[in-house]
């Protein structure tokens, strides 16, 4: 039996050059250490109390999205690692300093440490939370492209990050709070999060929209994971179908 002809060329990303790639992970890295950074103040909103990185850090979800919509889940496993890196050095080094004796005529020491004076387990629980989620929220995406053969963006930017939220927003409450306070008060952090975070992605969406549809007409391609190893650890980047923008796989198009 001879094997179906294949509709659209499969290229491997060594092959392929992205214009946009590298200054939307320093971007995306950018807005995640300022979200750390602004996240121990507490702001007030009418009668709502949120945390600064609130404002921010569901953007780098948002990213995430777009990062596998348009580049591929190896292209998100790339840039969720450097910003894994990225936000584990800061909080190395924030600690380390704050630790050294200040100088005599330094008089801020205290307020320095407010803001770079993160707390180990917080550290460890909010790396773990955003390792988590981030790849949940890659996967589910890349995952739901091929099955939906490329449709219904909407669908997948909400569905994904409303699973990769929700593991993130327990992850890091679990982690962070167990034992300290009780089951029903963590459960109530994970919800209350939870939904703000889900809300603010579906608002996005028409963003995320102009911002997808834009770059992969820049690019010149749409990537589907259909032969992806999906191990976070998995080294390189082959493995998935790049098929000009526009085309779907069964759609066809010139090899």
């Amino acid at each position: 039996m001879v094997a179906p002809v294949r509709s659209f060329s499969a290229l491997e990303r060594p092959r392929h050059s992205f214009r946009f790639f590298d200054t939307l992970i320093v971007i995306f890295v950018t807005v995640l250490l300022v979200s750390n950074l602004i996240g121990p103040k507490i702001c007030a909103v009418g009668p709502f109390r949120i945390s600064g990185a609130q404002l921010l850090f569901p953007i780098t979800y948002i990213f995430g999205d777009i990062f596998t919509e348009v580049y591929g889940y190896a292209g998100s496993r790339r840039a969720i690692w450097l910003g894994f890196f990225g936000s584990a050095l800061m909080a190395l080094f924030g600690m380390l300093v704050v630790l050294l004796p200040p100088a005599p005529d330094f008089k801020d020491q205290a307020a320095f440490a407010t803001v770079f004076g993160f707390v180990p387990r917080m550290v460890a629980a909010s790396l773990s939370a955003y390792w988590a989620g981030e790849f949940a929220n890659s996967y589910v995406m890349a995952r739901m492209k091929v099955w939906t053969k490329g449709r219904a963006l909407w669908v997948r930017t909400i569905g994904s990050t409303a699973v990769g939220q929700l593991v993130d927003s327990a992850v890091i409450m679990v982690l962070a709070f167990a034992g300290r306070e009780s089951w029903s008060t963590i459960g109530n952090l994970i919800l209350s999060g939870y939904v703000g975070k889900v809300l603010y992605e579906a608002a996005a969406t028409p963003l995320t929209y102009l911002v997808v549809n834009k770059l992969k007409g820049a690019e010149g391609v749409d990537v589907y994971d259909t032969r992806t190893d999906f191990s976070p650890f998995a080294k390189g980047s082959a493995g998935e179908d790049f098929v000009p923008f526009g085309l779907r796989p069964e759609a066809g198009a010139a090899d």
